[in-house]
């Protein structure tokens, strides 16, 4: 029997590298774009294709952990993960960079399943679940806090292609930690692999993001992004017929029906699309806005980093007096102040002002950060609660991946409309492709054809037209943050409102 301190140290060790590869790259993204001469469109999918992978492949990943072993699939997982942070760090093309990040975000998914049933399955006894959940927990916060730094100064040191390459050491002493310190452990009888699930929701979750990021160079109303969304539609409605006919599906569809367990299933879509995707958004905001280096906007996102891991420690305290249902409806509004806070400081250009925003917003996503997967837990049967372990991850991944598609596109097309107002005050034509290099923060190449004068002048109207889509996307995001603490506030108090009474779980 190996130690059981040094498995779950290794095992979240494997999940803070699958954290710290989440966040590491956003800050670096314009280093990215300009290396490789790369459209908005294109950074976009680097965080897109890692994200969708990942959050496609948690499901099945989860029933291949347990049929083939958790050990067996950790050290698989982490040989795909340095296999494609190689070919990351290698990539030539925009294209090849982001089938590698598609690779990698499988490994992830791998990754990702395997630790969380180790954990699961090596600490029994209550209090020792919980110290070890709380170990895991402060892994994840303290991968998320330094990621943009550390993003920023590799970056800004070396070159954007280290973030992947540096993936390499560490992955080879995981694989050492697990051979040394996990023990093997699997769940055959238990497992369902449901292969044809897995490709239909892929697939139509794949179409919805591909419309979403395409459209707005093909346009909204086009007759490609119109058939990306039926398709997406299609296969997505396909796969509710096909599970709802297996004898043990990937996902248990009944729990939609009950209207506690949608409220928090919101909860969670909710944190992710208001607030974990702002992990994504805020690098490019700072480096276009401010013209910080990669380093500097690091640094510059600590304020939002530190309060959500801050107020992660904090949550249990405020179920004292709030239950689950109380701290997503406070987490949600938190955020959604918190966002619009961001949007009225964005145009002031008082990195001051900025901070605080980001501050309340953090307060709220860790509020909500532990909190989100609990409430979906506690409306699962405990013998179930590795699909329900699932079913949260997945939606939170998902959220993430559709806000950064829907999002990145409301970015796109408020900074479109207004450099396309600011440009034709001074004679300046705005094309597609243009607007495209100047979000992903690689205007250089945008404006380089122009003549030297009007560079400079494109540079400032570019930089206006940012920030308005910056807010644009902010206040957005508020709102549906808003919407959504409503939603849970009406639909989850049945079971969640009970919590408490039943002895907090």
């Amino acid at each position: 029997m190996k130690n059981t301190n040094w498995t779950l140290y290794t095992c979240s060790g494997v999940c803070a590298l699958i954290m710290l590869d989440t966040n590491v790259v956003a800050v670096s993204l314009p280093s990215i774009a300009r290396s490789l001469n790369a459209s908005f469109v294109d950074v976009e999918w680097v965080v897109s294709a890692y994200m969708l992978a990942f959050a496609s492949f948690l499901l099945p990943a989860g029933s291949i952990a347990d049929r083939l072993g958790r050990r067996r699939v950790m050290l698989c997982g982490l040989a795909v993960f340095a296999l494609a942070s190689l070919l990351c760090g290698l990539a030539w093309t925009p294209f090849v960079l982001n089938v590698a990040r598609a690779v990698k975000g499988l490994g992830a998914a791998l990754l990702l399943t395997s630790a969380l049933a180790v954990i699961g399955h090596t600490f029994h006894a209550e209090k020792e679940r919980a110290r070890a959940w709380s170990v895991w927990g402060a892994a994840m916060g303290v991968a998320m806090t330094v990621a943009p730094l550390l993003g920023g100064l590799i970056t800004s040191a070396i070159n954007w292609r280290w973030i992947f390459y540096l993936n390499l050491p560490v992955v080879a002493i995981l694989m050492w930690l697990v051979h040394k310190h996990v023990d093997e452990s699997k769940d055959a009888s238990n497992a369902s692999f449901d292969p044809l699930g897995a490709l239909l929701f892929s697939a139509g979750l794949f179409c919805i993001i591909w419309g979403l990021i395409d459209a707005s160079v093909a346009g909204w109303s086009s007759r490609a992004t119109t058939l990306r969304f039926l398709a997406g539609a299609a296969l997505l409605a396909v796969f509710v017929l096909v599970e709802r006919r297996q004898r043990a599906p990937m996902v248990d569809l009944s729990l939609f029906c009950r209207r506690v367990f949608v409220g928090a299933v919101l909860g969670m879509f909710g944190y992710a699309i208001a607030a974990q995707v702002m992990m994504t958004f805020l690098p490019l905001y700072l480096q276009n806005a401010f013209g910080f280096s990669a380093v500097l906007a690091g640094c510059a996102m600590l304020p939002f980093a530190v309060a959500m891991v801050v107020l992660s420690r904090l949550a249990p305290r405020a179920m004292r007096h709030l239950d689950d249902r109380g701290i997503l409806v406070t987490g949600l509004l938190i955020v959604a102040v918190g966002n619009v806070a961001t949007a009225l400081a964005a145009a002031s250009l008082q990195y001051g002002l900025v901070a605080a925003g980001m501050v309340v917003t953090g307060a709220g996503a860790g509020l909500l950060n532990g909190t989100t997967q609990k409430a979906i837990l506690a409306c699962i049967p405990r013998e179930r609660t590795g699909m329900g372990s699932g079913i949260s991850t997945t939606t939170r991944f998902v959220g993430i991946v559709l806000a950064v598609g829907a999002l990145g596109a409301v970015l796109a097309m408020r900074t479109a409309a207004s450099f396309e107002k600011l440009a034709w005050l001074h004679g300046l034509k705005a094309s597609p492709e243009m607007i495209g290099r100047i979000v992903a923060g690689n205007a250089a190449e945008a404006f380089g054809q122009l003549p030297p004068a009007m560079q400079a002048v494109a540079q400032e109207a570019a930089r206006h037209a940012f920030i308005d889509g910056f807010a644009s996307v902010l206040y957005l995001a508020g709102g549906l943050a808003a919407v959504v603490a409503a939603l849970v506030f009406v639909l989850a108090r049945p079971v969640l409102s009970a919590a408490p009474a039943a002895g907090k779980v």
